[in-house]
C-alpha cells in the first residue's frame, strides 16, 4: 500500500497528469482511424517522449496504448471497420447494433466494459508483477536465454497465421537486430562499410516502417472510406435495465479472459477477445442473437481487450520480456531513457513502476470521463477524408524518424522497412514477429554467449537449472503441438482427397 501511495503521488504530478491525458486523448483519436492502430500510434509518438522525464514519457505512451485500444471500438461499431486488430471481434455485434439504431448504447457499453476490464487488469498487474519479480531475481543467463527462445517460439506458433511464416519473420527480425558492432569483440556485422549502420538499426524507424507506413499503404490499397451517418445523443446512449443485466457477467468473464491471455507471449488482446466472445456465445441462453446485435458480444470482448492490455505489462516490467509487439516498443522506449526493465526495476525505479500503475487507474478514469461526452467528436473525426488524413500521418512518421538522430538515413530505413513490410504482408507474413525478434535478439545473443562463457562451452549448461528445464519443455511442447496439428491437417486433406476420388469413380 505504501508503494502504491508513492506511485499515486508520482502519477498526480502535473506533468504526469497532462501526459496521461494527452496519451489517452491522442491514442483514442488515432485508434478511431481504421487501419492505424496502437502500434503505429506509439511508434509515431515515441520521439515526442525523448525530451520528457522517463516516467512522464512512459505514462504518455501507455496512455496512447490503452487509449488506442478503446478508440478502435468506435469505428468497429459505426463503420464495421476495426480500428485495431483486437477490435475486429466487436464488429460482429457492434455494427448490427448500430444498424438497429443502438449505436449509442453500443458505444456507451464499450466505454463501461473497457473501464471494468482495465480496472480488473490493473489489480492483477499490481498483484502478479511483484510475485513474478521474486521468481525473476533467480534468473541468470541460462534462464533468460531459455525464456527468450520460448517467447520466439510462442510468437511464431500461437495464433491463426502460418507458423512457418512467423518463424521466418522472427528469424529476419533477429538478423536485423544483430546489425552493428559485436557486443564482445567490437567487430562490424552487416554494416557493408556504411558508418550509419555501425550502431545498428534504431527501433523508431523500424517500428514506424513496420506498423505506420505499411499500415497506411495497406489501408490506401485495400479500403475505401465509409462515411458515418448515425446521429448520437446522450439519451440514445443509455442502456436499458435489461441490457445492463445482460452485460454484467460477460464483462467480468471477459476481464478474466483478458487477464489470463494478456501476459502470455504471442497471444495478447486479439486472442483474449476472440475467446471471450466464443465463451459468451457458448454460455448464452440466446446464442442465435450473436452476430445480430447481442450486447454481450460487445461487452465481453471489449472488457477482455482492455484487461489484456493492462496485464501485458506484467512480463514486460517484471522480466523485461515483451509478449506483444507493443510491449517490445515499450521496452525500447525504456532503454532509450536509460532504464532497464526486469526484476530490478521495482527496486531501482519504484517511483516509475508504481507511478505507471497509478497512472493506469487515472487513465482509465479519464477515458471514462472524457470519451462519453466526446463521442460526437469521434463520429465527426471518422468523416475526415483519408486523402487528407494519411498524407499528414506520413509526414509525421518521417519527422519522427528524422528527429531521433537528425538523420535522413533513419528516414530512408523507415521507407525501406515500410515498403518491404507491405510486400511481406501481401504474401501473408506478419510484421509483429519481426519486431519481437528485432528487440529480443541482442538479449538472446548476450545471454547465450554469457551462458557459454560460464559453462565453458558446454551446451549442457543451458539445461542446468529447474527453471530452464521447465521452459525448454514448454517450448518443445509448443513445437510438437504445431507439428501434430500440421499432421492432422495433412491426414484430413488426404482423407478428403481419397473420398473425392472414390465418388468420381
Amino acid at each position: 500500500m505504501e508503494d502504491f501511495l508513492i506511485g499515486l503521488s508520482t502519477a498526480m504530478m502535473t506533468q504526469n497528469l497532462l501526459a496521461c491525458l494527452a496519451g489517452v486523448f491522442l491514442g483514442t483519436a488515432i485508434g478511431v482511424i481504421p487501419g492505424i492502430g496502437a502500434l503505429a500510434a506509439i511508434s509515431l509518438l515515441l520521439p515526442v517522449t525523448f525530451a520528457m522525464d522517463p516516467t512522464t514519457g512512459i505514462v504518455m505512451l501507455a496512455g496512447v496504448y490503452y487509449g488506442a485500444e478503446y478508440g478502435g471500438s468506435t469505428a468497429s461499431i459505426l463503420l464495421n471497420l476495426p480500428g485495431t486488430p483486437s477490435n475486429a471481434i466487436t464488429c460482429l455485434d457492434g455494427y448490427p447494433m448500430a444498424q438497429k439504431g443502438e449505436a449509442g448504447v453500443a458505444l456507451f457499453m464499450t466505454t463501461i466494459a473497457s473501464f471494468v476490464g482495465g480496472s480488473i487488469g490493473i489489480l492483477v498487474l499490481s498483484a502478479l508483477t511483484p510475485a513474478i519479480v521474486k521468481v525473476g531475481m533467480a534468473f541468470g543467463a541460462v534462464e533468460y536465454f531459455a525464456i527468450i527462445v520460448f517467447c520466439f517460439v510462442a510468437v511464431a506458433t500461437i495464433g491463426g497465421s502460418d507458423p512457418k511464416k512467423n518463424f521466418v519473420m522472427v528469424a529476419l527480425g533477429a538478423l536485423l537486430g544483430t546489425v552493428g558492432l559485436d557486443i564482445y569483440d567490437g567487430a562490424e556485422r552487416y554494416s557493408f562499410g556504411s558508418h550509419n549502420l555501425i550502431d545498428g538499426l534504431s527501433l523508431v524507424p523500424v517500428a514506424m516502417g513496420l506498423f505506420g507506413l505499411s499500415e497506411i499503404i495497406m489501408s490506401i490499397r485495400d479500403g475505401e472510406q465509409r462515411h458515418m451517418r448515425h446521429k448520437i445523443s446522450f439519451k440514445s446512449m443509455l442502456p436499458s435495465a435489461q441490457q445492463w443485466k445482460r452485460s454484467f457477467w460477460p464483462m467480468l468473464r471477459g476481464a478474466a479472459s483478458g487477464c489470463f491471455f494478456g501476459p502470455l507471449p504471442g497471444t495478447g488482446p486479439s486472442v483474449a477477445t476472440i475467446l471471450a466472445y466464443a465463451n459468451e456465445k457458448k454460455l448464452s441462453r440466446r446464442p442465435e442473437e450473436f452476430g445480430k446485435g447481442a450486447i454481450e458480444g460487445v461487452a465481453a470482448p471489449e472488457s477482455a481487450n482492455n484487461a489484456a492490455v493492462q496485464t501485458a505489462f506484467v512480463p514486460t516490467l517484471s522480466l523485461g520480456i515483451p509478449g506483444t509487439p507493443t510491449m517490445a516498443i515499450m521496452i525500447g522506449a525504456l532503454m532509450i531513457h536509460g532504464i532497464v526493465p526486469g526484476p530490478m526495476l521495482m527496486s531501482n525505479e519504484p517511483q516509475l513502476f508504481w507511478g505507471l500503475v497509478a497512472s493506469f487507474w487515472i487513465g482509465n478514469v479519464l477515458l471514462l470521463v472524457i470519451n462519453i461526452p466526446l463521442i460526437g467528436l469521434w463520429v465527426s473525426f471518422l468523416n475526415v477524408p483519408y486523402r487528407l488524413l494519411y498524407p499528414a500521418i506520413i509526414i509525421l512518421i518521417c519527422v519522427g524518424s528524422y528527429s531521433l538522430k537528425n538523420s535522413t538515413f533513419d528516414v530512408l530505413v523507415m521507407l525501406v522497412v515500410g515498403v518491404a513490410a507491405y510486400g511481406l504482408r501481401r504474401h501473408g507474413f506478419l510484421p509483429a514477429p519481426l519486431l519481437i525478434g528485432f528487440v529480443l535478439s541482442p538479449m538472446l545473443e548476450e545471454n547465450f554467449r554469457r551462458a557459454m562463457i560460464m559453462g565453458r562451452g558446454e551446451v549442457s549448461y543451458l539445461f542446468d537449472s529447474p527453471i530452464s528445464i521447465v521452459t525448454w519443455l514448454l517450448t518443445l511442447g509448443m513445437v510438437l503441438s504445431v507439428l501434430y496439428r500440421h499432421q492432422l491437417k495433412r491426414l484430413a486433406a488426404r482423407s478428403l482427397g481419397d473420398t473425392t476420388k472414390t465418388e468420381n469413380h
